[in-house]
């Protein structure tokens, strides 16, 4: 069974003008949506983009949305891959307060996580992340013992898998 809030991971491929991404934001706004994340990349031919979207909402009515946003100028298609076969990955980055005390133990969270320390001072470690998100949330709370300083993450990125295109 399916929540009736869920995050859910959207890709909508756009012709790459000034606006679009302000009136798709608009049509998730007004049905109550929140943006959770928002990544926007070229695509192969540089007049289209690809938009990822994170949004949370009640699933009931997710459907209507995404065929308003499909009929929106500039808009050539808007699809929901929450429940589809794809890869879907984030990175982040954490800087965390840590002196030489506590630096072991957070180089080995970090190891057993993937991550790639990126910067590194007498009284911090900043770490690299990639994979899923649950991943990421995983490591961060992994880190909660230390003092974090600092926490950005990039959104969600996803593409079918196979020869499908997302």
């Amino acid at each position: 069974m399916i929540n009736s809030k869920t995050t859910h991971t959207l890709s909508v491929y756009v012709s790459n003008k000034p606006g679009v991404l302000a009136r798709i934001a608009q049509t998730f706004s007004r049905r109550g949506y929140n943006v959770e994340s928002l990544v926007v990349s070229p695509a192969i031919d540089g007049n289209f983009s690809r938009m990822t979207i994170g949004v949370s909402g009640a699933t009931e009515g997710l459907d209507q949305i995404i065929k308003q946003v499909s009929k929106l100028i500039d808009v050539l298609h808007c699809s929901d891959h929450t429940f589809d076969d794809a890869v879907t990955k984030e990175m982040g980055l954490v800087k965390i307060a840590v002196g030489s005390e506590g630096r072991g133990e957070a180089l080995q969270i970090a190891e057993h996580f993937g991550c790639k320390a990126v910067d590194l001072t007498e009284k911090s470690i900043m770490l690299q992340v990639v994979g899923d998100p649950d991943k990421i949330d995983a490591l961060m709370g992994m880190l909660q013992k230390f003092k974090i300083i600092e926490i950005v993450r990039t959104g969600k990125v996803v593409m079918s898998r196979g020869i499908e295109t997302t």
